[in-house]
């Protein structure tokens, strides 16, 4: 059981462009039976996490193409707002600090992983509580200029995999801390 942010990123580290949109995830050329690949990695997941402006943008897509919600695993979308559910989805809001409902999470999981979907400051919130295990990301060969941010954060992390699928350049990381001033290695003047 492990707590993961899966995601793409772009080479200068952007998840979405300024308007939110994916449409440079969406042009990459990749092989879904390839390294890290999501089909993969969903197999594993019991239990999904996602913010607010990943779960509006998942839900406007979703209703714009007629499809219904793709995901049968209990979700708990961080709000402070009053958000209209999707009819037939486990859907759990809470405004509670990450702290407090990771435990129910892992406890719904049952073995299973746990995604940190979207929002790299959902998913920063979870590693600065020492919740957050991993960072499985997929950087694509473009860059945006602005958007939204990968992981704004400062973080150690570990390189523990890496591989290439198609146009995307895959990284697993563990996430090793808070990032500190570490001012023994700088070198003297």
């Amino acid at each position: 059981m492990a707590t993961i942010f899966y995601t793409a990123t772009t080479l200068d580290g952007f998840l979405a462009d300024e308007n939110d949109s994916l449409d440079w995830l969406f042009r990459q050329d990749q092989d879904l039976n390839g390294p890290m690949n999501y089909d993969e990695f969903i197999g594993r997941v019991t239990v999904m996490a996602m913010g607010a402006t990943t779960y509006l943008w998942v839900r406007d897509h979703l209703a714009a193409s007629g499809e219904a919600w793709p995901y049968p695993q209990p979700t708990w979308v961080f709000t402070h707002r009053n958000l209209d559910p999707v009819s037939g989805a486990d859907l759990r809001f809470t405004s509670a600090d990450v702290r407090t409902v990771h435990a129910d999470m892992v406890a719904a999981a049952e073995g299973g992983d746990v995604w940190i979907v979207g929002g790299g400051g959902l998913a920063t919130q979870f590693a600065a509580a020492g919740l957050l295990d991993e960072i499985v990301m997929s950087i694509a060969p473009v860059t945006l200029g602005s958007g939204r941010p990968l992981f704004p954060g400062r973080f150690d992390l570990e390189l523990t995999e890496f591989a290439r699928n198609r146009a995307f350049l895959c990284a697993r990381y563990r996430v090793l801390g808070v990032l500190t001033e570490d001012r023994s290695a700088e070198p003297e003047r």
